[in-house]
């Protein structure tokens, strides 16, 4: 098993990419930490992964609740190796309906919470001394903008621009930082997607699917397979760079 005894927090792990990922670690041997704003649905995903699973429920907007979580992992996992931040919210406002608190909501989740998990889970790497990796959950979204999803676009492409930064200062602790931007996946969040803007006489989600080049949506563990590449040591040597796994909608 490739991440046997390492200790991970997978935030936004509920549902969707996130608990996909905490499943696909616990499978590899990993001790997964589940977080979510959604405790019984955080709870759930602890539960129907098994021991030692274990869910937390987390705001990571939120400094003080970051802190105490990783404080509590950290001193009973001894330390900790794997980070992935999953969590995110999403919001359908064009330009001319945009409102500042719907700006706020989204960036608190998908920008803010990154930098504080981050920097709290990076500091505890970084007095271990043993290195890490950081794995950030970006999207499509952030690679060209949408002209009906303005705060959540940008928030997914400030989550790429972090990871490059995060990247950078970490390396001389040892510590990977990478991103996956995905293109449309069978999750709660794509589901919710389709909802508004279909209520918005937008495309349908046969559309959207038509549009991916490999014509259909992702399934949630497809993600979670990289992320599995990204957390172990065959990435050993990989750092700071963002993978579209899109079925083909940004080709590099």
């Amino acid at each position: 098993m490739t991440l046997a005894g390492r200790a991970a927090l997978v935030t936004g792990a509920a549902s969707g990419i996130g608990r996909a990922v905490a499943r696909a670690f616990a499978g590899e041997g990993a001790r997964v930490w589940l977080a979510d704003m959604d405790a019984a649905g955080v709870a759930a995903a602890a539960d129907a992964i098994g021991p030692p699973a274990r869910a937390i429920e987390l705001d990571v907007s939120d400094p003080a609740a970051v802190g105490r979580t990783v404080a509590a992992i950290d001193a009973e996992a001894g330390g900790i190796d794997l980070l992935v931040n999953a969590a995110g919210r999403y919001a359908l406002q064009p330009w001319l309906e945009i409102e500042p608190e719907t700006w706020d909501r989204i960036f608190a989740v998908n920008t803010r919470g990154i930098m504080l998990t981050t920097q709290a889970v990076a500091r505890v790497m970084a007095a271990r001394g043993k290195g890490g990796s950081i794995i950030n959950i970006a999207s499509a979204a952030g690679r060209r903008g949408d002209p009906n999803s303005v705060a959540y676009s940008a928030s997914k492409a400030a989550a790429i621009s972090i990871t490059q930064s995060a990247a950078l200062g970490l390396a001389p602790h040892g510590i990977r930082v990478n991103a996956i931007a995905p293109g449309p996946v069978d999750t709660p969040m794509w589901d919710e997607v389709v909802r508004l803007r279909a209520g918005r006489g937008d495309h349908s989600a046969e559309q959207m699917a038509a549009r991916v080049p490999l014509g259909r949506i992702s399934a949630p563990e497809e993600q979670a397979r990289v992320a599995l590449f990204l957390a172990g040591a065959d990435s050993g040597y990989v750092t700071g760079q963002t993978f579209n796994v899109d079925g083909g909608l940004f080709p590099s």
